[in-house]
């Protein structure tokens, strides 16, 4: 485990380790939340680079109704 120091701008530096294992890139977004008294930091990954994560799921379900107040939902 590598420790890293706050900066007086409340900046962290992610060690390089790090940066290669979860191809990082600067100005790549960073979801950060409250887990109890930890805190959790995880990249927000782009609609373009999900792309094909599940090959093989069936994509042949058909979409919802456009326009809601007329949908039969029976």
């Amino acid at each position: 485990m590598t420790s890293v120091s706050l900066s007086p701008k409340y900046q962290l530096v992610i060690p390089k380790d790090i940066r290669r294992m979860f191809n990082l890139v600067p100005g790549q977004q960073m979801r950060v939340q409250a887990r109890g008294k930890w805190i959790e930091v995880v990249p927000e990954i782009t609609m373009a680079s999900a792309r094909g994560m599940w090959p093989g799921i069936d994509t042949s379900v058909p979409n919802d109704p456009e326009d809601w107040t007329t949908a039969d939902f029976t």
